[in-house]
């Protein structure tokens, strides 16, 4: 168990986390893909865990992206069967978790029953407050800031500020992001959240995703409390 009096003064509002290396954790392994993206779940799992108890209110996870459609057809459907599983085995329980879930993306794309699930699960879980947890699917940066100019040119805008395109995002009414962590060692962005990632602090764990757990998320907070964040000052 970790002590929580150790942890920096300043700790981020809102994290980011590029859930990356599930694929590769279980060919290590010797089994197929889709065995990583269900440990992984088990890790998105006891992460929230750990960002209620260090009270962090505003997590974002890339758990499937625009172009993740590239994948085979058996590993994307896969991924979807588990999303569905594990939300109708879980929803009670989260509505009782104090998590607010919301599903950022274009969601128009999925079937039905999963579509159902999703909508369920974040009215199930409004009026949760402690953590706001954002779960990215068929989501993508540049596709975010599209659709909120085009909502936008719908309402009629003719000069478009920051604070107009900001309040279109899928996360309007949240405040950007302070930390950004991408796991597996990759140091790329990949098109998550390129708008609110303006002034985040970047951390790179080489550690797989299915292996994250509250030891690596403290390991990252000790990091960032340890950044002299700027924002262009001196």
């Amino acid at each position: 168990m970790f002590n929580k009096k150790r942890l920096p003064e300043k700790l981020p509002k809102h994290i980011g986390f590029i859930l990356d290396g599930n694929g590769r954790w279980a060919q290590k392994r010797g089994l197929p893909r889709n065995f990583g993206h269900k440990a992984g779940v088990f890790a998105i799992k006891n992460v929230a865990k750990a960002l209620l108890k260090y009270k962090i209110p505003y997590a974002s996870m890339f758990c499937f992206s625009t172009e993740n459609w590239k994948r085979s057809k058996e590993e994307v459907d896969g991924i979807f069967e588990l999303a569905k599983n594990y939300l109708k085995e879980n929803i009670d329980s989260l509505a009782k978790s104090g998590i607010k879930i919301n599903f950022l993306g274009d969601l128009s794309v999925f079937s039905d029953d999963l579509k159902a699930l999703l909508y369920d699960a974040m009215e199930k879980t409004k009026d949760n407050k402690q953590l706001n947890l954002n779960i990215c699917l068929n989501y993508g940066g540049r596709l975010d800031i599209v659709q909120a100019v085009n909502k936008l040119i719908k309402e009629g805008k003719k000069s478009i500020t920051e604070k107009d395109i900001s309040d279109k995002l899928y996360t309007a009414g949240q405040p950007d992001m302070d930390l950004l962590i991408r796991t597996s060692g990759e140091l790329r962005i990949s098109n998550f959240m390129i708008y609110q990632l303006a002034y985040s602090e970047l951390y790179f764990p080489k550690t797989y995703w299915p292996d994250f757990s509250e030891k690596e998320l403290k390991k990252s907070l000790m990091n960032f409390g340890k950044r002299k964040r700027r924002y262009g000052g001196y």
